[in-house]
């Protein structure tokens, strides 16, 4: 992690790399205050960070040319971090935290995408202080102070950023659901990695382009849930992005 920002950086972090490969994706790992890290914690934070998380998900949106500029480098907080969360939910299927201790750190990360929630509206709805914030944050879990003070501070300067997380999340575990229901024991959940990552553009790409024809955005409805998994179990999914 780069001196000037780890003092009040999150725990890990990814830098995405450069479309023609000239700069490399770079996963960060916050070493600053080594002792108040958590180990335990370390393989979760890889599924979210690197694989299959934000460097599987940017690299493959940034080589993707069929889509306009602003979804390959842009992108909004629930689609990109609802990712990320759901790319940690993958553990059982990865092979990962097979050790108790290292499933510990996953479920405390749970508890922290719980207590963000609480903290986030707490700061910007119910005029929560920080240290009220921090202290809650401390009560409620196993992070040291260090870690408590940089995500109250994030939540301070960006609000809503921990309830758009949430809300990502839940919509792609509500499209797996779905798919899963459709294709009962045909479901793959490799298979499912495309479509999941696309789905959440089909709506923004479909505004994009009526704004970019006709400029009434306005007008285009949401592509529903049911006619995501439809699509998906005929295979016509691909077209749809396209």
């Amino acid at each position: 992690m780069p001196e000037y920002r780890e003092k009040t950086d999150a725990g890990g972090s990814y830098n995405s790399g450069t479309p023609d490969g000239s700069r490399p994706g770079v996963f960060y790992y916050n070493s600053y205050d080594l002792p108040s890290r958590s180990k335990p914690e370390s393989e979760t934070l890889y599924l979210h960070e690197a694989v299959p998380g934000h460097h599987f998900q940017i690299s493959l949106a940034q080589e993707n040319e069929a889509l306009p500029s602003f979804m390959r480098f842009g992108g909004n907080t629930a689609y990109a971090e609802g990712w990320g969360l759901y790319a940690e939910s993958l553990w059982k299927e990865l092979g990962v935290e097979s050790d108790p201790y290292f499933r510990f750190g996953g479920l405390n990360d749970e508890m922290l995408r719980a207590m963000r929630l609480v903290v986030d509206s707490g700061i910007h709805s119910k005029g929560w202080t920080r240290d009220q914030s921090i202290q809650y944050m401390l009560d409620n879990s196993g992070m040291s102070r260090t870690d408590a003070t940089a995500e109250v501070e994030r939540y301070i300067a960006i609000p809503g950023q921990a309830l758009a997380y949430k809300i990502g999340q839940l919509t792609i575990l509500k499209l797996k659901a779905r798919a899963q229901a459709a294709l009962g024991d045909k479901f793959d959940p490799r298979e499912f990695l495309k479509p999941a990552r696309e789905a959440a553009k089909l709506v923004c790409k479909a505004r994009f382009e009526a704004f970019g024809t006709a400029g009434n955005a306005s007008k285009i409805k949401p592509i529903g849930l049911d006619k995501i998994a439809a699509s998906y179990k005929s295979g016509a999914l691909n077209q749809i992005i396209r």
